[in-house]
């Protein structure tokens, strides 16, 4: 079974995400949030919708790592080179840069925990669907490609902790933004979803009082929301980020609510995979990662490639 990510931009959006990866400007000091997926409320007396939010929220950068559970630094004798493994073409956390060389917030992220472990860091960009038969035949040390941790994967290849997830959040027009969205907030709302996609799934489960409209692919969707056929629409929060951001929305629209991250649902994640049983580079690299975060160098990359929060 192929190895499965997020859904991939289509090719005019990645082409503004390349421009947009190359112009922003490295932001910071503005305060982390980890995202929690709300349970789903019972029954209650109605309540009325809250006020229409006056303007965005501020950037969010999402938390992984919990403080109180600093890992020990593994012995890092043995490392001398780490060979990542990445994709050709998913900006912006891979592609190719303007000099030809591997670029975006994957590379970046590489190249930091090589730093911070203190040994050779190499890129090697391959199609997404080479890279772990790529790995298992030792022509690398690790995938870092955006790659969604999923049983079967388990099966053939050993994680990390996450580093990020793939939220789900509602989007709307700017003129019924919502702060907080509820499942009685909805009922009877028009709210947009991909046919067959995890999002509907969701809605189903816990949205049990909105009006449903499936489309089927991410244009025909946005398309409802930009035309006002939806109230809401719901789906992946980085797609989603980065089209309320580019020309295609025609900044119609912007996120209502926080995100949702429930793992039944949504996944467990996004790691660096590395072959079964490499428990010294697993180590390593969760300890690295911690110490990237602590050392505020995460949120100075997510600042930099997401200037929309998913979060």
């Amino acid at each position: 079974m192929a190895p499965s990510r997020q859904a991939k931009p289509s090719k005019i959006v990645r082409h503004a995400l390349l421009g947009l990866a190359a112009a922003v400007s490295l932001l910071a000091g503005l305060p982390a949030a980890e995202a929690q997926a709300p349970a789903k409320q019972p029954p209650a007396a109605p309540q009325a919708a809250p006020q229409v939010a006056p303007q965005a929220a501020p950037q969010a950068v999402p938390g992984f790592w919990d403080p109180r559970r600093r890992p020990e630094r593994p012995d890092l004798s043995r490392l001398t080179v780490i060979r990542f493994l990445t994709e050709t073409d998913y900006p912006p956390f891979n592609y190719t840069g303007a000099d030809g060389n591997p670029a975006g917030f994957n590379v970046d992220l590489a190249r930091a925990l090589c730093d911070e472990i203190k040994v050779t860091c190499t890129v090697q960009m391959r199609r997404f669907e080479t890279l772990v038969d790529a790995l298992t035949s030792n022509r690398g040390d690790a995938i870092i490609a955006s790659m969604a941790v999923s049983p079967q994967l388990r099966a053939r290849v050993d994680f990390t902790d996450p580093y990020y997830r793939v939220p789900a959040r509602f989007a709307s027009r700017k003129d019924a933004v919502m702060p907080e969205i509820r499942p009685e907030y909805l009922e009877g709302k028009k709210v947009g979803v991909i046919a067959g996609s995890a999002h509907e799934a969701y809605l189903k489960a816990m949205f049990t009082d909105a009006e449903l409209h499936a489309y089927p692919n991410d244009d025909a969707l946005r398309a409802a929301l930009r035309k006002g056929e939806v109230d809401f629409i719901f789906g992946d929060a980085i797609s989603l980020a980065f089209w309320i951001n580019g020309t295609d929305s025609g900044d119609c629209c912007a996120f209502s609510g926080g995100p949702f991250v429930e793992s039944r649902f949504f996944g467990e994640g996004i790691g660096i995979a590395v072959r079964k049983g490499n428990d010294v580079l697993r180590q390593a690299l969760n300890w690295a990662l911690f110490r990237v975060w602590e050392k505020g160098r995460y949120t100075d990359l997510w600042l930099r490639y997401f200037s929309v929060s998913p979060f």
